[in-house]
């Protein structure tokens, strides 16, 4: 009996911490001006906060697994909600914009171990039978958090200041501090295998780099050349890693996956249609914002309808799959969530609320449809020993392609701004236009990897591990 109640409240310190790790990552997006406004920075230039976020979580996420072998669930649980309330609290102390995006790394620090740390101690705790039940209970908090995030932080930050979409975790985290340490189990591994921390160094260094050549052509004022460098840089420290994988008995990740053809075709769909797809919750509230004179609660609660008609869509999205094929719904879908994307390049002043619901409502459903078949996809064929890891690098991929897509959709809102002069409301409008329009078609573009999947590619049983979706 004692075992069944602290199983429950296992399941519920998980499923809080999963919840406060996905509602900080969209609770930001309604709060960039005003926070620019109180750091002294441009709100078209506040992508590096986003950024930081993610990026981070994208570098940890490969190495929690060891972690959490080596040092045990329970410490490095708590280690994980310690660094992400005291990144909450230095996000809420800060008074620049760097200092802002370093604390934000420290809280991604912490964030990225809760879900991978949390779900490996609900996998040790339940049989196996119960694995799946109880996981999607944990489920639940984090498709809650992006529902309530953007509209929660409209709300803090018209109500009271920005300062409190952090200090809001402060009180979650200290209970789930301590509650931790009573009802986690320690989790540690006594044979635990050597981690690669070579091919992690190069997987990091290429993922950073690769995305502060990104954000350095808008944010970060670098040089053109010292960009060109970075991305240089950053491609060959990924081909440095997948070399001295295919050299080692146990890489990170084995490229062994790619020869699943599902699997490279999903991750390379994840990414690059990610990459289109998740700037939106950047640049929508910024446009509704800085343009359309929204302020920041009703640009949050205009959030609601993407992520209402997303968990709406996931009731029909298996049985459209099972009908029509992975390559037919990808393909067609990817080309609507561009669309859609593209679409928002005729918003303009004035234009009926009722209107702009119905556009935002349309493009959660095709993007939730969009995330819900590009993860089964990639992980259908995974079974034995690749089932995990193929689903970190899936999580991995997820994360780091948010990142990118802000930093992506950063640097091509600052350049159109430079080129739309000289600088007022209506130059600023054009160039969230010409933004939209330049994402979503990039969007386009990655149906065609999609294209490459076999025609007949059905749905079959279930992967033992579904990737849990943070977008």
């Amino acid at each position: 009996m004692q075992d069944e109640k602290s199983n429950k409240l296992l399941l519920w310190l998980v499923a809080i911490g999963f919840f406060m790790q996905t509602l900080d990552a969209t609770i930001v997006n309604t709060a960039l001006p005003a926070m620019a406004k109180s750091l002294g920075e441009s709100p078209l230039r506040m992508q590096s906060v986003l950024v930081a976020y993610s990026l981070t979580m994208a570098m940890l996420i490969p190495a929690s697994g060891w972690m959490a072998d080596r040092f045990g669930t329970q410490k490095l649980f708590v280690a994980a909600i310690g660094l992400f309330t005291l990144g909450s609290l230095c996000c809420a102390m800060s008074h620049s914009l760097p200092q802002l995006v370093a604390s934000r790394v420290l809280q991604g620090m912490g964030g990225a171990m809760l879900l991978p740390v949390g779900r490996l101690a609900v996998l040790r705790a339940f049989p196996k039978d119960q694995f799946l039940q109880a996981m999607s209970f944990v489920a639940i908090p984090g498709l809650i958090g992006p529902l309530i995030g953007p509209t929660l932080g409209g709300w803090l930050v018209e109500y009271a200041t920005w300062h409190w979409i952090f200090l809001i975790n402060l009180p979650v985290g200290l209970v789930g501090f301590f509650a931790t340490l009573k009802f986690m189990p320690e989790g540690r591994i006594a044979d635990v295998k050597p981690f690669d921390l070579g091919g992690y160094l190069l997987l990091a260094f290429g993922m950073v780099s690769i995305s502060l050549s990104l954000d350095g052509l808008s944010e970060l004022g670098l040089r053109q050349a010292s960009v060109l460098v970075l991305l240089v840089f950053g491609m060959a420290s990924l081909v440095a890693y997948w070399l001295r994988a295919a050299r080692r008995p146990d890489p990170l990740f084995s490229p062994h996956l790619f020869s699943i053809p599902t699997l490279s075709i999903g991750l390379l769909g994840n990414l690059f249609s990610r990459l289109g797809s998740s700037c939106m919750p950047f640049l929508v509230p910024l446009l509704l914002q800085v343009s359309m004179g929204y302020p920041p609660s009703e640009a949050g609660m205009m959030m609601l309808p993407v992520a209402i008609a997303g968990m709406f869509t996931k009731s029909f999205a298996t049985p459209l799959i099972k009908r029509l094929g992975y390559r037919q719904v990808l393909v067609g879908n990817t080309v609507l969530v561009g669309l859609l994307m593209t679409s928002f390049a005729l918003v303009y002043v004035g234009q009926p609320v009722w209107l702009q619901l119905v556009q935002l409502a349309c493009f959660g459903m095709v993007n939730s449809l969009q995330f819900t078949a590009m993860n089964t996809v990639t992980l259908k064929d995974l079974d034995g020993p690749l089932a995990s890891s193929g689903n970190g690098l899936l999580s991995m991929v997820q994360m780091l392609a948010m990142g990118m897509g802000v930093a992506a959709a950063g640097a091509v809102l600052s350049a159109y701004t430079a080129y739309f002069t000289p600088a007022g409301p209506e130059q600023t409008l054009r160039a969230f236009h010409a933004t939209f329009a330049t994402m979503g078609l990039m969007t386009v573009a990655s149906a065609w990897i999609f294209w490459q999947l076999p025609p007949g590619t059905q749905v079959t049983a279930k992967p033992k591990e579904e990737a849990i979706d943070v977008a």
